[in-house]
């Protein structure tokens, strides 16, 4: 049977990887506006405050010895000093923001993500193009766009997928605008970028390993070279969302997204976290160290702790349906655990980096109280989800008395969120121990004035930043 030639309204018809692609490419300054624009100025600062508080970790200093055996210097800074080339940048920096488990969010019905990823990578791109501070948040608001699009419009990890696909997505399209690459251009590096990253979910899974926290980053290394690529003239898959064994055939489901609204304003729905936790601890926290303080209460006090949660926040932290909570012995098993972070909130009275050393985790006393602690699913909390964050702790003294509150919502969630001043705070709480008040002060005025500078302003000052140092384990961090 002759094949029919396509009508003119067929062959006008874009994918959703083209779709995307004038979206990112169509992006203007103005379409930031200015109450968004704060907003970002506020994540940006956030995330810069995750990245320096993660300079300690160990694993970085693994990253820069595969840096020096694998490839000679490049032109983009790594936080804390030194240079390398784009890519590995993106991966060093993004993982530098993840890793004390602090950095923004973005709910939706079936999963999450977390915007700050993009962060990073979008910072290496715009270093590599010698952007301005203003292509340079531009090209960031594209990102937090298409990510947090894609993440409404799927239940990512609810299918058993993980956040890290819809970043490549995002970073891809972010780098190449930075790159100055077409639109078609850009439709290719996204498929380039993501037909090889489809991330699982059981990288949650207990064991917690470090790949949680740095699979991101791979991501983002991924799609610097992806974008790199594609402006040398290579082609992707443009079918990776409705094509033969697409996104939407892996998802069991149609991807609608508009990517003809220009609107760059899903920063005003990110929240951001006051404690080093997965997002769905932070009212658990907030409830806890309320009920510690507000009745004096000591660890020795208390006999036993039952939290009540939403699904959501059991499946990930809890004890469901990723895995038993009872022995953590790593950071990331110690940033996922509601028994830990509770037992560590009431040993401490706070939760912040010192929390997730090792050897805080591991140490007898938070093993023992861990033990006293049940975390149990609500269904009237599950239904609040995402549009709010919900928890009740009650907690029983040997001395038989009962404190209970239920926590709905949190300091820096939808209906209570961060100010630019508590960011401030936040960010000379995590940095202190790594560059001194002049740097501090001067990162946080290169941030406020980023629109109205280059890239290479706040570049050059995060290679003063101290790589190295010790997080004071009894600060009090933000009250």
């Amino acid at each position: 049977m002759p094949q029919l030639m396509p009508t003119p309204r067929e062959v006008e018809v874009r994918s959703a990887v083209e779709q995307i692609a004038v979206f990112a490419d169509s992006a203007r300054p103005e379409h930031l506006r200015s109450d968004a624009r704060q907003l970002f100025k506020r994540n940006i600062l956030d995330s810069l405050g995750c990245a320096i508080a993660g300079l300690q970790g160990r694993p970085f200093h693994a990253l820069r010895e595969q840096f020096e055996e694998y490839r000679t210097p490049g032109r983009c800074t790594l936080i804390g000093g030194g240079k390398t080339s784009a890519d590995q940048a993106a991966l060093f920096n993004s993982s530098l923001v993840r890793y004390v488990d602090l950095l923004d969010s973005y709910m939706a019905i079936g999963g999450l993500c977390h915007p700050s990823d993009n962060f990073g990578t979008i910072l290496a791109a715009a270093e590599q193009a010698d952007a301005s501070g203003e292509e340079f948040m531009l090209a960031l608001a594209v990102a937090y766009e298409i990510q947090c699009r894609f993440t409404a419009a799927i239940p990512v990890m609810a299918k058993g997928f993980n956040h890290a696909t819809q970043l490549a997505i995002s970073t891809a399209a972010g780098a190449g605008k930075l790159f100055g690459l077409s639109a078609d251009e850009i439709a290719n590096a996204i498929p380039i970028a993501t037909v090889d990253n489809i991330s699982l979910a059981c990288v949650h899974a207990e064991p917690v390993s470090q790949w949680k926290g740095f699979s991101p980053g791979m991501t983002g290394m991924r799609s610097v070279y992806a974008a790199s690529l594609a402006k040398h003239g290579f082609t992707g898959p443009k079918g990776l969302f409705e094509g033969p064994f697409g996104l939407e055939l892996m998802f069991a489901q149609p991807i609608s997204v508009n990517w003809e609204d220009p609107s760059l304003d899903v920063v005003k729905q990110t929240v951001m976290k006051k404690y080093c936790s997965l997002i769905h601890g932070q009212p658990v926290l907030e409830a806890v160290l309320d009920l510690r303080r507000r009745n004096s209460l000591t660890a020795a006090d208390v006999k036993d702790v039952r939290c009540d949660v939403f699904q959501g926040a059991f499946d990930f932290a809890g004890g469901g349906g990723f895995g038993a909570k009872d022995h953590p012995q790593v950071k990331e098993q110690g940033d996922y655990n509601l028994k830990y972070l509770i037992a560590a909130a009431l040993l401490d009275d706070q939760l912040g980096p010192a929390q997730l050393e090792e050897a805080r985790i591991q140490a007898p006393d938070a093993q023992v109280l861990l033990r006293r602690v049940e975390i149990r699913p609500d269904e009237r909390f599950s239904a609040r989800y995402p549009h709010e964050l919900s928890a009740r702790v009650t907690i029983r003294t040997k001395g038989q008395h009962v404190f209970v509150k239920e926590q709905n919502g949190y300091e820096g969630g939808l209906t209570n969120p961060m100010s630019w001043e508590r960011t401030v705070e936040k960010f000379h709480w995590l940095t202190e121990a790594f560059a001194d008040e002049e740097l501090r002060s001067r990162l946080i005025a290169a941030v406020e004035q980023l629109d109205k500078s280059g890239i290479s302003d706040l570049t050059d000052l995060l290679a003063q930043v101290r790589p190295t140092a010790v997080f004071p384990a009894t600060h009090p961090g933000i009250q």
